[in-house]
């Protein structure tokens, strides 16, 4: 493909130098990739600007750049206004827009994006069409596992696993939308079928700095052309101000506001969650998930408002929503055969924490312990929040390293201790996590609930640069292997 095609009726572009024919083989956004005729976009970011590293770029086989200024380098050369936004216009037409070939459905929101995501698939396979998934947990074509790093892909990833997704037959893409995504500009070429807004509490502020900035990233999917049809979860606080000025079609769901869908006759048990799923009080279907906590009910309601959009029936709702025996590292009951339970959630906010501790002490007969901390690296100022939300809701907490990055892990600690100690809850301090993880295990006896929470379905922690293999299911495996063997001696 040539770089006259990949930049054709882009709105962003201002000029293109040297020879439009020239041959592009490749997209990158790292200088330091071995390539033959790469095109490298020149990005600018917070710390380090992308256009000092062309001569790098250009030195390891890329023959043409994309800048926001003309470079004095000798090579052919597409100046923009946005090399963000050109990125994905671009990484859209390398691989022949594949947007295009599927219906896509967004989900946006703190919380409840990946199970959403989960839950939709599964309705919407129920109804007999083949869909794929993009978000946290990776991304899935069918049955079939695609390579991710990020919960919105980079551009030039994104729309090369749309177009193997759309190769396989896929239509429809259930895709976890994230602030960061919208932000740096991501989606600015994609349309989506549908789309869910869920929720808001704090996070990323490390990014965004303030909630209000968050929000308005959040906001951005729906303020364009970018969604035909929205849903919006009506008992959000910031709901209202979502739905102000959307000129699509809008389905508002919830449980205590007024929404077109809503849910019933809630019951929760350890077990799962019942509702009675009502449209419009013209129709009814009972719905008994596996999936437990009032969270759950709600991201059930986002999902099956995304499939009532897309025309699906709420019997293949109902089937669909009852076929998800489990989403990886959402309340994940892990089988470790002991009298007590073990539970792995990915909870590392503060509202997520409370929404997880709250469900598990509805159907907890004797303890309830908890070991977390908070990543490094990312908004300081939940940690103290997530200390007194342990204090306040746990029996006992263990607080232990998460995700340091390249900060001391005891400073983290530190500061999550503030949050704690005014409540005078029982907590003790374990860094090393594997050990914090055995010694709850230990004192833990029958009737006892140990969450493990802030990890989920990762396998990995993230010192000083270097991800070191740790998945939680694993670990405690291997404990109680550890466990049964000191007990036979």
């Amino acid at each position: 493909m040539n770089r006259a095609q990949l930049t054709e009726n882009m709105p962003e572009l201002l000029a293109i130098t040297g020879n439009a024919d020239t041959k592009i083989d490749m997209l990158t956004a790292d200088s330091r990739a071995k390539c033959r005729n790469g095109l490298f976009f020149c990005i600018r970011g917070g710390k380090v600007d992308a256009h000092e590293f062309a001569p790098q770029a250009v030195a390891n086989g890329c023959t043409a750049l994309v800048v926001e200024r003309k470079l004095d380098i000798d090579v052919p050369q597409v100046v923009v206004t946005d090399v963000r936004a050109a990125m994905t216009r671009i990484a859209s037409a390398f691989n022949g827009h594949p947007e295009k070939r599927m219906k896509l459905i967004g989900i946006t929101g703190t919380k409840g994006k990946t199970t959403t995501t989960y839950l939709l698939k599964s309705v919407l396979e129920a109804a007999g069409m083949r869909c794929g998934i993009i978000g946290t947990t990776g991304c899935i074509a069918g049955t079939t596992k695609l390579p991710s790093k990020l919960t919105t892909p980079d551009p030039i990833e994104m729309f090369s696993i749309l177009r193997i997704m759309a190769d396989a037959g896929v239509q429809v893409v259930c895709m976890e939308v994230s602030a960061h995504a919208l932000y740096l500009r991501k989606l600015v070429c994609v349309v989506f079928e549908a789309a869910a807004y869920t929720n808001l509490s704090q996070d990323h502020l490390d990014f965004f700095g303030t909630m209000e900035n968050y929000f308005e990233a959040k906001r951005l999917l729906f303020s364009g052309r970018m969604v035909k049809n929205a849903a919006v979860n009506v008992d959000e606080e910031t709901a209202r101000r979502v739905c102000e000025g959307l000129t699509c079609p809008l389905l508002t769901y919830g449980i205590s506001g007024e929404a077109d869908l809503f849910a019933r006759d809630i019951e929760i048990t350890e077990s799962g969650v019942s509702f009675t799923l009502n449209l419009r009080n013209l129709h009814r279907e009972r719905i008994h998930l596996v999936l437990t906590g009032m969270f759950n009910v709600y991201n059930a309601l986002a999902a099956a408002s995304c499939a009532l959009i897309l025309g699906v029936s709420l019997d293949d709702i109902r089937k669909g929503l009852e076929s998800v025996v489990s989403v990886p590292g959402r309340v994940e009951m892990l089988a470790t055969d002991t009298p007590y339970r073990m539970i792995l959630d990915y909870s590392h906010s503060p509202d997520a924490l409370e929404n997880i501790l709250h469900t598990v002490r509805e159907f907890c007969h004797g303890r309830l312990i908890l070991v977390f901390g908070c990543g490094g690296d990312r908004d300081k100022g939940k940690r103290p929040m997530m200390g007194e939300i342990a204090g306040r809701l746990a029996d006992y907490s263990i607080l232990t390293s998460d995700n340091p990055r390249f900060e001391d892990p005891m400073d983290i600690l530190a500061a999550i201790e503030k949050g704690i100690k005014p409540t005078g809850a029982k907590y003790e301090v374990i860094e090393n996590r594997r050990e914090a993880i055995r010694q709850a295990m230990e004192m833990a006896v029958g009737g006892d609930i140990v969450v493990l929470a802030g990890k989920g379905h990762e396998t990995y922690q993230d010192i000083a640069g270097v991800k070191h293999p740790f998945d939680e299911k694993v670990i405690v495996g291997e404990i109680l292997e550890e466990m049964k063997l000191e007990m036979g001696d």
